[in-house]
């Protein structure tokens, strides 16, 4: 049986004030109870400059082989993607390696990838903007973007301490000449990988 629905203007504004009160108490107790992280906690800042697109195994290792990595070295991968670079350079050599990108998706690859290969005591993993990141303490720098923002960079780079060597898969970086340009088989072409070496010749 349906229940009459009630008018009287009293009871609408008891009711009416109530839920009022109810509604403010329970605002104020969720004002007070820490903040759980969102999405937007690890949301880029801004979206990525370039789509993701995984370095083949046969380049990660001639760019490492270019590089000349050795103990000591402090790699920094400047839009890691998954993670391969910086987690075969602490595999490989026991290095210090910092893998950077401003996806949030490709950071959980990257430090799922840490966690499997069990050198999380190696590798960090940051969520950050490559054009204002500090980087100045790495020895090594990896790189696979787009020649643009290559150049972009290239303040930052040619900041970098003498004897940092800088290693970029597919492209170059005008204006700075290569001190070497290596080769590699790729799916459907030849590959390059560029090296060089600060302070680097002018082009």
């Amino acid at each position: 049986m349906k229940h009459p629905v009630r008018s009287h203007p009293r009871w609408f504004t008891a009711v009416a004030l109530a839920s009022c009160l109810a509604s403010t108490a329970f605002a104020q107790s969720q004002d007070s109870k820490p903040a759980k992280p969102g999405p937007e906690a690890t949301a880029p800042s801004k979206k990525p400059d370039v789509i993701f697109v995984p370095t083949f195994p046969e380049a990660v290792e001639k760019m490492l082989e270019l590089a000349k990595v050795k103990p000591g070295d402090v790699l920094y991968d400047l839009g890691c993607g998954d993670g391969r670079i910086v987690v075969a350079a602490a595999k490989r050599f026991g290095i210090r390696a910092i893998g950077v990108d401003i996806d949030p998706e490709r950071v959980k690859e990257s430090l799922e990838n840490v966690k499997a290969n069990k050198v999380e005591h190696l590798v960090t993993i940051k969520q950050a903007d490559i054009f204002e990141l500090d980087f100045s303490e790495a020895s090594v720098v990896t790189m696979y973007l787009l020649p643009s923002l290559n150049v972009r960079l290239m303040p930052k780079l040619a900041a970098l301490k003498p004897g940092t060597r800088i290693v970029s898969h597919d492209f170059d970086m005008r204006g700075a000449k290569p001190l070497q340009v290596a080769q590699i088989e790729g799916d459907e072409r030849e590959v390059p990988i560029y090296l060089w070496i600060v302070p680097w010749e002018p082009e």
